[in-house]
């Protein structure tokens, strides 16, 4: 039996070759698919945890708690109860606590944290040192400014529990060294509605006046539980973590689970969608080997009906042919199967977690044998088909027509179930049941139909062609309609390119969708996180770097208030950042910020103020407030209590004497400081009135009498009773508001109004409140009056919901308060390459550099981009398997055709028409499977809705492009025509070749 069969593979080794690239192109991509999916996978979740802010890395549980003198121990106590409650294997966290207290700054007084924290010194740069013994403590820098101190002074702390205060001594002043790390990131521990915390030993809570201070537990979630390593469920763990402390009456906070189901959809769409191409690409692979079986059984007939005219049994003859087909299909599968493992690795590299990489070698392993059974299965159905047949029927060349109705059947079948899996695509999407297969079943629908219909067509047509003497269109139609088996080619060839086009198109689709949401969430090419004092320091430092405004773009996103706030350098939007339509006209930011701005008041550049003015009623205390337009600290010019009638007072300043100088921020009339520094309102009946201020000994010069009189320049706060205001020949006179009680913010202050309202632009819907009511922004210390210029589908970085307004209006309306952010410097795509340098020498800190191709690259890492490349492998393995199937076709119809055409040259039909017929056969099955292949591409995307695959996280700012765009198509197109049409010219060439000999042949003998 051996020898028969390697002498069986001997003789017909073409048809052994065939068999054996079929297998080898299979196994290729069923081993392919499995590692390539579970090392994306992990890719995938790797891109995710990479940029992941902290808060959704980490488990944060807090609780009030009174320490009754003994911070150390309670502290113990409280973290073996949240060590208890939290999921096993967690790790270590960092335990702290802070407790808010009021620091005395001047006649006034402010909000600070006073916070330890476990391995504080080691996560944060310290200029002085570490705070080690009780009533030491470590400030920021900024706080360090807004209060007046240095390392070596003190602060007074006050609280409602003390009779007096308590000082403590600042032995460092700190900035936090990875503040986008997940140390910094619980807000306890980070000044962002008050002064930055000042951080101490846990023994300085001893004091009575700390006792009450919330204590935290911060640990970071591993990586392994974020990905679900092993099976492992972390959502139902961290739930049942948080019922556990709630009854321990310990507050739990976490927004790690989006991340972790982020993971998990992203882990279930690459798997589904790379075992759909994978399942696709086998069925279409078994189709494939059973047809080029048929194909190469015709040459085999011959032998079957002898053996059984000696009397060899059927299944004898079928073990026979399943020894002649286990050959090339163990060595196809020994080919294809480390060569798709070798695709994968080069395309998704190791799979990096044990419990998949174990997973994935089983998924190869199944898929393999898959091919490799399945196809024995098929050749074994093949073969039982036709050797059932008598012995007659076996000698006849042409084959039975016996049997028609059972591919019909199957051909009913298959349209019916292309057309539900369109109905549960158009219903349900594309993502549930036969959804991700209805673009390849509706190919496989239009293919089968335009099969049946060519078959018809060319043979009317090449009747029609013989009587009317028109030879090789004829001989060419009637060969289409009669080769047998030509109807299942051109169908595969219909199934394969529309893959191809589709997929082509889809993973350009894919780029653009990528490319485009990366500088939409981004907002430009390149962007900067850096860290500035504030917002002043940040503008001032950005214009510096570059004064044309080509380069570089200052930017704040503010994310603390109900409502997304983007603060932009608008005069540099248009230079800097790429401007989609979603976004409404480029122009109408910019033109009414510059229309509202008014000119700028004169700085105050030197190291005093003269101040002509006139009290009338009670006496009164006047301040001005400034604030130095580079670094944004506040100024001061205390001009004390007034004397009556009209005087001109001259005072120092200091701190506006460094380039650019200050510029006024507001005006404040109270009462003089009693003996603890406190100050009211202004009484009823007690006025000001400024005539001018000047420096250098003048009292003009800074506001004059255009600035004075004008009423818009000026304004009282915008909530609680205000100052009553009167801009008027030339001066301006401020006046108690006798409602003003309370608090000192209420009726003391009269501010310069630069810009108000506010222009800005809205993407989504507006609040309720505001269609009743004058907009309002409540993200900077008080409510800001909005003018909406435009209302938006769309806006960079903020998505289908938020405000865009001008980052230097913001700023000077927030003036002295501080709405945190996140400072940003936007960099234009040509951008010189030592920018960075120099924004780091202008002041600031860069933090991080992100662009957006590495954006687009980590989202490349993710389920669509990662199965709509594979689907594009698949895709192209369709394509080579039909290019062979072609091949064997032609091939295995070689023979018959060169003794047809040499019986019609015999008969008299020329050289050029015999040649013509031989190639034209195959180029019209070629064309028409061509266009039939990208019309029914066209049609599946057309009839199933078929789309660029959403991102995982939801995310549809942008309108995703179309999947088939005319170029891509095109370019598709002109591939699938050359690798079909190398496939059959190489078929073709023999035929040719013997044709060109006969011809020569034939001259010679005439000769």
């Amino acid at each position: 039996m051996f020898a028969l069969v390697f002498g069986a593979v001997r003789t017909r080794a073409a048809q052994v070759l065939t068999i054996l690239l079929l297998t080898a192109l299979a196994a290729a991509v069923a081993a392919a698919g499995p590692w390539y999916a579970f090392a994306a996978v992990g890719d995938a979740a790797s891109a995710y945890l990479e940029v992941a802010p902290g808060t959704q890395r980490r488990v944060s549980v807090e609780s009030r708690i009174d320490i009754k003198g003994d911070p150390d121990s309670e502290l113990e106590r409280f973290t073996d109860r949240v060590v208890s409650g939290l999921p096993a294997g967690l790790g270590d966290g960092f335990t702290g606590m802070a407790k808010p207290v009021s620091v005395r700054t001047g006649p006034a007084s402010t909000n600070m944290p006073v916070a330890y924290r476990d391995g504080f010194c080691e996560h944060a740069r310290l200029t002085g040192s570490c705070p080690s013994a009780r009533g030491e403590i470590a400030i920021s820098h900024e706080t360090a400014q807004r209060l007046g101190v240095e390392a070596g002074g003190t602060l007074s702390i006050l609280t409602s529990t003390s009779s007096g205060p308590l000082l403590l001594k600042v032995v460092a002043l700190y900035t936090l060294a990875d503040p986008a790390g997940t140390y910094w990131n619980n807000r306890l521990f980070r000044g962002e509605a008050t002064l930055d915390p000042a951080f101490t030993p846990v023994g300085t809570f001893v004091h009575r006046e700390l006792w009450t201070p919330t204590m935290a537990y911060d640990v970071v979630v591993p990586d392994s539980m974020l990905r679900g390593d092993g099976g492992f469920d972390y959502a139902a763990e961290i739930d049942a973590a948080d019922l556990r402390l709630g009854q321990a009456q310990l507050r739990m906070g976490t927004q790690s689970r989006p991340l972790y189901q982020a993971i998990t959809r992203d882990r279930y769409t690459i798997l589904t969608g790379v075992l759909t191409a994978g399942v696709q690409m086998l069925i279409l692979t078994l189709f494939a080997v059973g047809l080029a079986g048929w194909f190469t059984l015709r040459e085999r007939r011959a032998d079957a009906a002898l053996l059984k005219l000696r009397g060899v049994s059927r299944f004898g003859m079928l073990r026979l042919a399943w020894g002649q087909h286990l050959v090339p299909l163990l060595l196809g599968v020994l080919i294809g199967a480390p060569v798709g493992y070798l695709l994968a690795r080069g395309l998704a590299g190791p799979v990096a977690v044990a419990p998949d990489r174990e997973a994935a070698v089983l998924f190869c392993a199944g898929a393999v044998a898959a091919v490799l059974f399945g196809g024995l299965a098929v050749l074994a159905a093949v073969e039982a088909a036709v050797l059932g047949r008598p012995v007659s029927a076996l000698l006849t060349r042409s084959g039975s027509a016996r049997g028609a109705l059972r591919p019909a059947m199957v051909d009913v079948l298959l349209l019916a179930v292309a057309a539900a899996a369109v109905y549960q695509a158009r219903t349900t999407g594309t993502g549930y049941g036969l959804g991700p297969a209805a673009p390849a079943l509706v190919a496989l629908a239009v293919g089968l139909l335009a099969a049946r219909m060519l078959s018809r067509v060319a043979a009317r047509a090449g009747g029609v062609a013989l009587r009317s003497g028109r030879l090789r269109a004829g001989l060419t139609a009637l060969r289409i309609s009669r080769s047998p088996g030509t109807d299942r080619v051109f169908t595969l060839v219909v199934v394969a390119v529309a893959l191809f086009v589709t997929a082509a198109g889809g993973w350009q689709a894919e780029r653009e969708s990528r490319d485009a949401r990366s500088v939409a969430d981004l907002g430009a090419e390149r962007v900067l996180s850096v860290e500035a004092i504030n917002r002043t320091a940040l503008l001032n430092a950005v214009r510096a770097v570059d004064p044309d405004g080509r380069e570089a773009m200052a930017a704040v996103w503010n994310r603390g208030g109900e409502r997304e706030v983007l603060e932009v350098d608008t005069a540099r939007l248009a230079a800097v950042t790429r401007w989609r339509p979603e976004y409404g006209p480029a122009a109408d930011l910019p033109d009414a910020v510059a229309a509202a701005t008014r000119p700028a008041i004169p700085l105050v550049t030197g190291d005093r103020l003269t101040l002509h003015a006139r009290r009338d009623g009670p006496p009164v205390a006047l301040r001005l407030h400034l604030q130095h337009e580079g670094t944004g600290l506040p100024v001061t010019a205390a001009f004390g209590a007034l004397p009556a009638g009209e005087k001109t007072v001259t005072v120092p300043v200091s701190g506006c004497t460094a380039a650019p100088g200050c510029r006024v921020v507001r005006w404040e009339l109270t009462t003089a400081p009693d003996e603890d520094g406190r100050v009211d309102p202004p009484p009823p009946g007690a006025a000001v009135t400024v005539i001018g201020l000047g420096q250098g000994g003048s009292d003009t010069g800074v506001l004059d009498a255009a600035v004075l009189g004008d009423i818009g320049r000026w304004r009282s706060a915008t909530v609680g009773a205000g100052l009553d205001i009167v801009a008027a020949d030339g001066s301006l006179r401020l006046a108690g508001d006798p409602n003003a009680t309370g608090s000192l913010r209420l009726g003391v202050e009269a501010w310069t109004s630069d810009a108000l309202p506010l222009p800005a632009l809205l993407a989504g819907p507006a609040p309720p409140e505001w269609l009743d009511t004058e907009p309002l922004l409540q993200a900077y210390g008080e409510p800001a009056p909005l003018r909406i210029v435009n209302r938006v589908a769309a806006l960079p970085v903020l998505g289908r919901d938020g405000l865009m307004i001008d980052l230097d209006a913001a700023r000077r309306f927030a003036a002295e308060s501080d709405p945190g952010g996140e400072y940003q410097v936007w960099l234009a795509p040509g951008a010189r390459s030592t920018i960075v340098d120099d924004l780091n020498a202008a002041g600031l800190i860069v933090t991080g550099d992100a662009t957006a191709a590495g954006y687009a690259a980590r989202l490349g890492a993710q389920a669509p981009a990662v199965v709509v490349q594979f689907a594009l492998v698949a895709g192209i393995a369709a394509l080579l398997l039909a290019a062979a199937m072609l091949a064997v076709a032609v091939t295995a119809d070689r023979r018959t055709l060169t003794e047809q055409l040499a019986a019609l040259r015999e008969q008299g039909l020329t050289h050029r028409v015999a040649a013509g017929t031989a190639y034209a056969g195959t180029v019209s099955l070629v064309l028409a499977g061509l266009t039939g292949g990208v019309l029914a591409g066209l049609l599946a995307v057309a009839v199933t809705g078929w789309t660029v695959p959403r991102f995982t996280d939801g995310w549809s700012v942008l309108a995703r492009p179309a999947p088939l765009d005319a170029g891509m198509v095109a370019l598709a197109t002109l591939g699938a025509l050359i690798v079909l049409g190398v496939a059959a010219w190489l078929s073709l060439s023999p035929l040719v070749r013997r044709l060109r000999a006969d011809r020569d042949g034939t001259v010679r003998e005439r000769g």
